[in-house]
């Protein structure tokens, strides 16, 4: 089949505009589903603002004349900080902001696809009109634009099965409507399976606010999702059947229309360089980077926890003093990385008490590289599915503290998996204690018959993962799908 479709791509390649949201958690899959579409043949014009476009991993050299990356800058909008492109650029209560600069880009963009139809050579340096757009959850204002080029669209969503099926279709949500914190807590009517979709009251209160209520961009995230939706012939999920089962095909038939799998989209190239150089500094890394790193080396085997939340929601005071308190009473070897300004918030002192054990970095933090380290032996996280992904590529058991949105449902699923435990919390306010922080680390790291049942069950998805086989199959069946219904 495979062998096929490479024919096929040579014979008749595609091109792909894709176009993601303005957040990191969503251009790093989207980047390595463009590249494996290059692999195999097929043209990508990649677009996105120009920082962020620098920011992004160079794309392999091989891949240089299929992958395009396309600048289309923000306008700016009044009260977003200058040059602030993505959500890591912007406190919480500034991406709404973030969104009403991206809806900016509708013009810049019609102006780039009429050029690209019109069989601009200049506009894509493919010569070839977009074959397929591939947009996120944010681009309610864009498949009106492609549909007057006669472009179809496929909503590309980096989100977990689980989650885009507890959204569910505009449909089954007027038929069953949800406008409250209460009907966002259990399982959604239309999953006619038992599942751990739920939320707890403190989750589903937040839901509800950050993504049902409107907002300075206007619609709400989810109104954007299901109107994006609805002008897509197909949907694409990074999942994959050997973790999500059932809900694959509950998509489809929820969605009335095809929903491919792509697979889970690890960052295979950099887990391979990470294992490559497993200890020490490279000489192309910050001085910051290079004593972490050795720092790691001095560390027994499976003996650190790595602590990071990503770079979309900075932690509360309190959840840093809880999490200082908690890494504290562990008494476990730990690396913490942690974005500004959260930075800031570490008790006095805190550094020098856990001196030898423990190590803070405040910035960036070469992720792969330091969970592909032999020293790292659990992951402290936020459940970011790209994190996940990331930790589970090298087998690491979890402790778990989501912050918002599919982050929860994630952790409910990885917690039903038992490949590692969530960290208590209050209920209603979803405040937790350092000491709670502490029982839970110690649970995962410890090597008794619960730890190494964690452990145990974090290598089978390890095994998922590591089959490259099955995984570039999800991806030859999503090429199948855009040659078919294009």
């Amino acid at each position: 089949m495979a062998k096929a479709i490479e024919a096929t791509a040579r014979s008749s390649p595609l091109h792909v505009v894709v176009f993601p949201w303005l957040a990191f958690g969503h251009m790093i899959p989207y980047l390595e589903l463009s590249e494996q579409l290059a692999r195999r043949g097929h043209a990508v014009t990649f677009v996105s603002a120009p920082r962020n476009l620098a920011r992004l991993r160079p794309v392999p050299e091989d891949l240089w004349p299929r992958v395009r990356l396309l600048p289309l800058p923000l306008p700016s909008v009044n009260g977003l900080p200058y040059g602030a492109e993505s959500t890591a650029d912007v406190p919480p209560e500034k991406v709404d902001l973030l969104k009403v600069a991206f809806d900016g880009l509708a013009s810049p963009f019609a102006g780039f696809l009429a050029g690209a139809c019109a069989g601009g050579e200049g506009a894509t340096g493919f010569g070839k009109k977009p074959d397929w757009i591939f947009v996120d959850f944010t681009h309610h204002w864009l498949p009106p634009i492609a549909e007057q080029h006669k472009v179809p669209c496929a909503l590309f969503s980096i989100f977990p099965a689980a989650f885009i099926a507890f959204l569910g279709p505009k449909t089954a949500n007027d038929e069953h409507p949800r406008t409250t914190a209460e009907d966002f807590m259990g399982q959604p009517p239309w999953i006619p399976f038992p599942t751990h979709i739920v939320h707890r009251l403190h989750e589903a209160e937040q839901f509800v606010q950050l993504h049902l209520r409107p907002n300075a961009a206007g619609p709400s995230d989810c109104c954007r999702f299901w109107e994006t939706e609805q002008h897509c012939p197909l949907v694409i999920v990074r999942s994959c059947r050997e973790v999500d089962g059932p809900l694959c095909p509950l998509l489809t038939d929820l969605f009335g229309k095809p929903v491919a799998p792509s697979g889970l989209l690890a960052p295979y190239d950099a887990a391979q360089e990470a294992v490559a150089d497993r200890t020490g500094g490279g000489e192309d890394e910050d001085k910051a980077s290079a004593r972490l790193m050795r720092w790691l080396d001095e560390q027994p085997a499976r003996s650190v926890i790595y602590v990071a939340f990503g770079s979309e929601a900075p932690l509360t005071p309190e959840q840093v003093r809880q999490l200082a308190v908690g890494l504290e009473l562990s008494g476990a070897r730990f690396l913490w990385a942690l974005r500004e300004p959260s930075g800031l918030l570490i008790p006095d002192g805190f550094e020098e008490r856990v001196s030898g054990r423990g190590l803070v970095r405040v910035g960036w933090v070469p992720q792969v590289r330091v969970l592909a380290h032999s020293a790292v032996g659990a992951f402290l996280t936020h459940t970011g599915w790209s994190s996940l992904m990331e930790s589970f590529l090298f087998g690491h058991p979890l402790v778990m503290l989501p912050l918002f949105a599919d982050q929860c449902v994630t952790a409910r699923a990885m917690a039903a998996r038992a490949v590692g435990l969530e960290v208590p919390r209050d209920e209603r306010d979803g405040s937790f204690a350092g000491v709670d922080v502490a029982g839970t680390v110690r649970r995962v790291m410890a090597e008794g018959e619960e730890g190494k049942t964690l452990a145990r069950n974090a290598r089978a998805f390890q095994e998922i993962l590591c089959n490259r086989a099955k995984q570039d199959e999800y991806v030859d069946e999503l090429v199948e799908h855009l040659l078919r219904l294009q």
